[in-house]
């Protein structure tokens, strides 16, 4: 309607606006022209009245569109509106469903949980009624008959465990042996070494017994000459052509051995000779002692030691242990060392400078009071030494090791101490040893008698079959091999081996 009233109204306009032309065109044309005027007021009027009928039928037509599109969007509205109501009334469907199903089985749990509360009732009652019967036929309360059970069921694990536990632990033990085997036997094969049995010399031969009374001398001043040089104790005792050189420090009887040497080859004997003497041997010792330091660091292949290091790594060469030179005990120990770290991916330059200074000191034992490794170590640090290497020098007696260089050197100083000739002990000492070894065993329960053999690298324990049974017997292995570890200090390894026999003998008549 709106677009009706809008194309009169734009004709109307029309109309006027041709009465407006054609008023001016009447007042403009002159008295001649106004029949022209007139018939063309008349032709515009025409054409207006034609414009106008146009505009209308246009007008009539874009209200008609109009109209079609506004009923054709309303009644896509009202087809969208009934499909979200139909679909709003399925789901209050699906919903009323599914609380209808939802109350049926809150029914139903309700029913079987009252159902499992009766027969929970009723297995109590039971239980207690088993109980009561229990009792009375065992004679025994159901406290007493729960605690037996406790105790056999924890007796039973007890059993299974130890025995998965030995299981387990000889399974590890087979593999981390064929390892370690596999690692060693190729350390050792790439060192081999020679053995080294040399003493440390304490006599010196004379051409004759008239030679002791030269180094005498009057009342005794050449004698006291030699000691006050030296700072060694000489003995000269009964032993036909021999005198003996008794000092703790290994450099210093070194020294007096040259000395006495030359002083016995020259035969003039006096204060200011033997003086001389001396002298002329310390020099000659403090340059072996360079020599044998920078051949060693030369064989190990260590390389950025300090001058001092290398000195006291030469004063080695005079210093044994148990019978076994220390400088040719360090060098075996820092090839080894080296040769494990490459072995198991360690830094093996680490390993091998750790080991060849483990026991640097020893140098300084007889002028530093203290442990060697403690000394050696201070000695290192002193000298510009990594930290790594000062650790494993400290701990490679220690038995809680801190580092993978410490277990190497540890194991590579086990190696060369281990060797078949490498190391000696008095008789006394070997006996006692023995002797501490076998007391260690006994001390423990159903242990009925103890034989240490193979020098000391095995202990067969004899244990009461009756006290001690097959689980017992590893347990008791295993125990014994702790204390031996915590009261004894001994090189290498020490077996333990657990014999459990039982025996029944019947006679047939």
């Amino acid at each position: 309607m709106d677009t009706i009233l809008i194309s009169v109204l734009v004709a109307l306009v029309a109309v006027v606006i041709g009465s407006g032309l054609g008023f001016q065109l009447h007042n403009l044309l002159s008295a001649k022209s106004q029949r022209a005027v007139e018939e063309a007021s008349a032709q515009q009027m025409r054409r207006s009245n034609a414009r106008s009928k146009e505009i209308l039928l246009e007008a009539k037509e874009q209200a008609l569109d109009v109209r079609s599109d506004t009923e054709a969007k309303l009644n896509e509205q009202k087809l969208e509106i009934q499909r979200q109501q139909s679909r709003l009334e399925a789901r209050e469907e699906t919903l009323q469903s599914r609380t209808d199903s939802t109350k049926e089985l809150e029914l139903g749990l309700k029913t079987q949980k009252d159902q499992i509360a009766k027969k929970i009732s009723a297995a109590e009652d039971l239980r207690l009624q088993a109980g009561e019967r229990l009792e009375t036929v065992s004679g025994l309360s159901l406290a007493d008959a729960r605690q037996e059970l406790l105790d056999q069921a924890e007796e039973d694990i007890q059993f299974e465990l130890a025995r998965r536990y030995r299981a387990a632990e000889l399974e590890a033990q087979d593999e981390a042996d064929d390892k370690a085997r596999v690692i060693l036997a190729a350390s050792m094969q790439r060192l081999a070494a020679e053995v080294v049995s040399e003493a440390t010399v304490t006599s010196i031969p004379l051409p004759n017994d008239e030679m002791k009374g030269r180094l005498i001398g009057r009342e005794g001043r050449n004698i006291r000459a030699i000691e006050a040089a030296t700072g060694v104790d000489l003995i000269i005792d009964d032993v036909p052509e021999a005198i003996t050189i008794s000092c703790f420090d290994p450099i210093r009887r070194e020294v007096a051995r040259i000395a006495l040497d030359k002083l016995i080859q020259d035969g003039r004997i006096h204060p200011a000779r033997i003086e001389e003497s001396v002298e002329k041997a310390r020099t000659e010792v403090d340059e072996t002692v360079r020599k044998a330091g920078q051949a060693a660091t030369f064989d190990v292949d260590v390389k950025g030691l300090h001058p001092e290091l290398v000195k006291l790594v030469g004063r080695l060469k005079y210093r044994y242990s148990y019978g076994e030179n220390v400088l040719q005990h360090s060098i075996e120990v820092g090839l080894a060392a080296g040769i494990l770290a490459s072995q198991i991916g360690a830094d093996a330059q680490i390993a091998k400078t750790a080991g060849f200074l483990h026991d640097i000191g020893k140098a300084l034992t007889h002028e530093v009071d203290g442990p060697h490794a403690e000394i050696g170590a201070d000695i290192a640090q002193r000298y510009g030494q990594k930290d790594r290497v000062v650790t494993a020098i400290r701990e490679h007696h220690d038995r809680e090791m801190t580092t993978v260089e410490s277990f190497l050197v540890a194991a590579a100083d086990a190696i060369s101490a281990a060797r078949p000739g490498a190391r000696h002990d008095t008789v006394e000492n070997y006996i006692k040893r023995l002797e501490a070894l076998e007391e260690v065993a006994k001390g423990f329960e159903g242990v009925e008698r103890v034989f240490a053999i193979q020098a000391g690298r095995e202990v067969r324990v004899l244990v009461d079959p009756e006290n001690v049974d097959d689980v017992s017997a590893a347990t008791l292995a295993r125990n014994i091999v702790s204390k031996i570890e915590e009261t004894l200090a001994y090189p290498g390894q020490i077996k333990v081996v657990v014999i459990r026999e039982s025996r029944s003998i019947e006679v047939a008549q």
